[in-house]
């Protein structure tokens, strides 16, 4: 089976299961090719793997912690060019994909559809008409636009591929407004990880020990200061950095002793199996890695992204965390730090969500999935062949 993988490059997470897809059809024999750009095509590469140039498409803007939707529009639509679906025509056309799966990048789904080729849509986020609404009357009208063109995405697409644990514990569930009409074409395939708990080397690092991953938007580095003053406050709590690509950790001294900077790294796995809380933004993929890696999870949801707030809210309701604030000050995030870390119901829920993405093995679901789909190979078929 011929795979390609279209990523949206807007964080990273989108990048990281397309990654984990990536390495499971190939352990199986398929042929994988990706188109990217930006960091996410930076990242396949420093993985192994080669990825196709394709053009961005949706660019996320924001300030001081706060998502700009107004903005937002502006950057995608100076984006988008004729030449650029043409170009993913001729990519489709050259590779000859028996299967496209377009992970947040709705240019390749109608690329693939015009070539009449199976596309398979992976997404987290199903009620995108939240982010303009309260906006005015312009970008209201231009909400109920995007929600007539993803509702006919979404019904015209082969299946959806929802990287998430199946409800109850859906961590997507608040951003999950869809109609029942294509219930039967939804897959919730568990977190798509690319490193299983199982296969991931602890770090070495002092406990209890706090991971601190803000993403790749420079704007968030007023909640990634905040999160350094906190440390300063209890030498006792070990912090490991993980900064995203446009933030520089020499643009904060007086770096306590109790605080590592890594920068940024491709490789968070290590770091998650050697800590006991992640402090994170809002995104999808992050709090899948932390939460298939048994961690509870401090979310600082970039202001009035809707989809970002609604997963921080889920996590503290369910008692996987607590959502946070740009606003929060460094005592009160210590103070949140503290409780999570004695409050042992926390970290018993994110254990159980860890033997769980275990259990679901989403990429090989996904995998299986797929084959039973494309190539009609039952899944019993596959079952016999490992127990034989």
């Amino acid at each position: 089976m011929k795979i390609l993988l279209f990523i949206c490059g807007e964080g990273l997470g989108h990048t990281g299961r397309c990654l984990a897809l990536g390495r499971e059809f190939l352990a199986a024999g398929h042929e994988v090719n990706f188109g990217a750009y930006g960091y996410s095509k930076e990242l396949v590469q420093k993985t192994g793997y080669s990825a196709h140039k394709i053009l961005p498409e949706i660019k996320l803007v924001g300030e001081a912690g706060t998502f700009d939707i107004g903005k937002s529009i502006k950057e995608t639509l100076s984006n988008l060019f004729p030449s650029g679906f043409r170009k993913l025509l001729k990519l489709i056309e050259e590779l000859g994909p028996d299967v496209v799966l377009s992970d947040g990048y709705y240019s390749g789904i109608l690329a693939a559809q015009s070539k009449k080729v199976p596309v398979y849509f992976i997404g987290h986020q199903f009620n995108m008409e939240e982010f303009f609404q309260k906006k005015g009357p312009l970008l209201g009208t231009a909400g109920k636009l995007v929600k007539r063109f993803y509702n006919y995405i979404f019904s015209s697409v082969n299946g959806i591929i929802v990287p998430d644990y199946p409800l109850p514990y859906s961590v997507n569930r608040k951003n999950f407004a869809i109609s029942r009409s294509i219930n039967d074409n939804i897959f919730f395939s568990g977190p798509l990880i690319r490193c299983r708990y199982r296969e991931a080397g602890a770090k070495t690092l002092k406990h209890p020990n706090v991971l601190s991953t803000l993403g790749a938007f420079g704007y968030r580095a007023a909640i990634f200061k905040n999160v350094l003053e906190a440390a300063k406050l209890d030498p006792n709590i070990h912090y490991t950095f993980i900064s995203g690509p446009e933030i520089d950790p020499e643009q904060f001294p007086e770096i306590p002793d109790n605080v590592e900077f890594t920068g940024f790294t491709d490789n968070p796995f290590p770091y998650y199996r050697g800590s006991d809380l992640v402090i994170t933004a809002g995104g999808h993929g992050t709090i899948m890695e932390s939460l298939a890696f048994g961690l509870p999870v401090l979310s600082f949801p970039d202001e009035k992204h809707i989809e970002q707030e609604n997963n921080a809210a889920i996590l503290e309701e369910a008692g996987y965390g607590k959502r946070m604030s740009y606003l929060t000050p460094p005592e009160v995030i210590l103070a949140c730090i503290r409780e999570v870390l004695e409050d042992e119901s926390y970290s018993k829920k994110t254990r159980r969500l860890m033997e769980l993405a275990e259990v679901l093995d989403g990429p090989a679901a996904v995998r299986k999935f797929l084959e039973e789909k494309i190539e009609g190979r039952p899944a019993e078929k596959e079952n016999s062949k490992e127990e034989a």
